[in-house]
């Protein structure tokens, strides 16, 4: 160690003390330089690149003159770290220190001013020693990563989340040119949503960065500062005006905004967070309290009151599509802002007798309470085969009132209590195979109604692996292939269906079917193999 640093760490040593000094030589780096600590910071953080940091210094040659001090000039010395305003050992040097602290640099010439020096002060190749008191810092972050957005934290803001591209937020902001002339400002607050924007895009990609309660000040550069739907110029306020030079931004609050099926046609605004974590599933027994309006505000429809909530079953379409699917995604106690497009809204306006040719309804839900349907998996074997068969029941309910869509639905939810039973006992076993085969079998028939045929064929498969001689399974089945027009497969299954059961009615009926179709195609390829065969013998005259 220098005879020079050793002089200024004693005089600081007798300064502060020696039970506030802790003399701990620390390299930085790989190029010289060294630090040691003379009073240890009182936090743990330390500032980033960027950060414009406030510190308190002392500086001189090794072995030489004085150079410079801010105590004398009763003032701090502020710079960007990182940003090359200062030499590089102060860079590296200062990015080490905690709030409070203060240490003494030895900066080799490699890290300060190299073989040219800075005369008359600093001589070519100097070795430099700074006792450096670490004051405070303000972060200051590139948003953009080209300087585009610099941002400034003036007052940290409330605990950690910060708002997404769909939220609704509440800001004040003060925007200012260049010369410093305020060209438009929002005292009151002004709400927008994230993606639409707001002003200029700096506000927009800032915002989504800051905590509650945060202030921030912003500098902005190139197209950032540009009013919305703007190249070159922005009006505020009235006022035709070039790029914003600086922001001065608050975030008030934010709604937090879901997009409930990821096209927009289903937007939840939370109004008031809910209670826990927990949320309906399909076969809930919810209590909620909505009304409905239309975009002119008129309210259609009320349900639910504090004292008498409404009450539903989720899954079975006693609500619009849309507005259960955002009341699933809700917690208990949660009030919401509910946007519905027309395409959620169809099945139920049909079923209701609804005749509103409303593109988009808007909702505003409280979810008081609900009481979630028990899982499979926490059921034992008697509960899983009891409701199989309430599923089942339901579906055979809906088929006959030929609600096709909603009856597959439910065999499929009684089908999933039954798939994995190697908890059963025999005869449970025997039992649940049962009903598996007969939601199968049925589900296959609503898929028929449907006009999925694939699904249908694939259903019975599933049933002809279990039992593969069911007459059922082969015959619809054979529809499917009918339908999908693989009569080779059709022929087959109607084949095997007559050897089991050759007095069968409706399969008799089906290979009459059968043989028609592929008549037709016969006749088909017949007439294809005759233009080709004229078109030949055209080309060889």
């Amino acid at each position: 160690m220098s005879m020079a640093l050793s002089r200024l760490s004693h005089s600081l040593e007798n300064e502060l003390g020696t039970q506030d000094s802790e003399f701990h030589l620390k390299k930085i780096g790989n190029e010289g330089l060294t630090k040691r600590i003379l009073r240890k910071g009182n936090t743990w953080q330390t500032p980033f690149p960027g950060d414009e940091v406030q510190v308190h210094f002392r500086g001189q040659v090794e072995n030489g003159a004085s150079i410079e001090s801010s105590y004398d000039k009763g003032s701090p010395f502020r710079f960007k770290l990182g940003q090359c305003e200062v030499i590089k050992g102060w860079d590296e040097g200062v990015a080490t220190m905690k709030k409070g602290e203060r240490a003494v640099f030895n900066i080799p010439p490699n890290l300060a001013y190299g073989e040219i020096g800075s005369p008359p002060l600093i001589p070519p190749n100097a070795t430099l020693i700074f006792d450096i008191e670490m004051l405070s810092w303000s972060s200051i972050r590139d948003l953009t990563g080209d300087g585009g957005i610099m941002k400034k934290i003036i007052k940290e803001g409330e605990g950690w989340a910060t708002p997404t591209e769909a939220d609704e937020v509440l800001v004040k902001y003060e925007a200012r040119l260049e010369n410093g002339m305020v060209v438009s400002k929002s005292d009151q607050g002004v709400e927008f949503n994230v993606s639409d924007g707001h002003l200029c895009p700096a506000l927009s990609i800032a915002v989504k960065t800051m905590r509650k309660s945060e202030v921030a000040e912003l500098a902005t550069r190139f197209s950032y500062g540009l009013g919305q739907n703007s190249n070159r110029t922005t009006e505020l306020d009235g006022c035709l005006s070039p790029n914003l030079s600086s922001i001065k931004l608050e975030l008030v609050s934010w709604k937090i905004v879901t997009d409930v099926t990821g096209d927009k046609k289903i937007l939840k605004k939370i109004k008031k967070v809910g209670e826990g974590f927990d949320r309906p599933n399909e076969g809930s027994q919810v209590k909620v309290i909505y009304l409905c309006k239309q975009d002119d505000g008129t309210i259609i429809e009320r349900k639910g009151s504090e004292e008498e909530p409404f009450e539903f079953t989720t899954q079975e379409e006693q609500v619009p599509e849309g507005l259960e699917r955002a009341i699933m995604t809700m917690r208990k106690a949660e009030k919401a802002l509910v946007t519905v497009h027309v395409e959620y809204l169809c099945d139920y306006n049909n079923s209701h007798g609804n005749t509103a040719n409303d593109k988009v309804l808007h909702y505003e839900v409280e979810l008081v309470d609900f009481v979630k349907e028990k899982p499979f998996w926490k059921m034992n074997t008697r509960e899983k085969i009891e409701a199989c068969e309430r599923k089942k029941h339901d579906g055979n309910l809906l088929f006959k009132a030929e609600n096709f869509r909603r009856a597959s639905k439910k065999y499929e939810k009684a089908v999933k209590y039954t798939e994995f039973d190697h908890s059963f006992s025999e005869d449970e076993k025997r039992h649940a195979n049962t009903l598996r085969l007969s939601c199968n079998l049925n589900n296959a028939a609503c898929k028929l109604k449907l006009g999925e045929y694939i699904e249908a064929s694939r259903l019975c498969t599933k049933v002809l692996e279990q039992d593969p001689s069911n007459i059922k399974a082969l015959y619809r089945r054979c529809q499917a292939y009918l339908k999908t027009s693989d009569l080779e497969k059709a022929e087959a299954d109607i084949k095997r269906a007559l050897i089991i059961d050759p007095n069968n009615r409706d399969i008799k009926l089906e290979y009459k079917e059968l043989k028609l179709k592929q008549k037709e195609y016969n006749r088909y390829e017949a007439d294809i193999f005759s233009t080709m065969l004229s078109r030949i013998t055209e080309f060889r005259k």
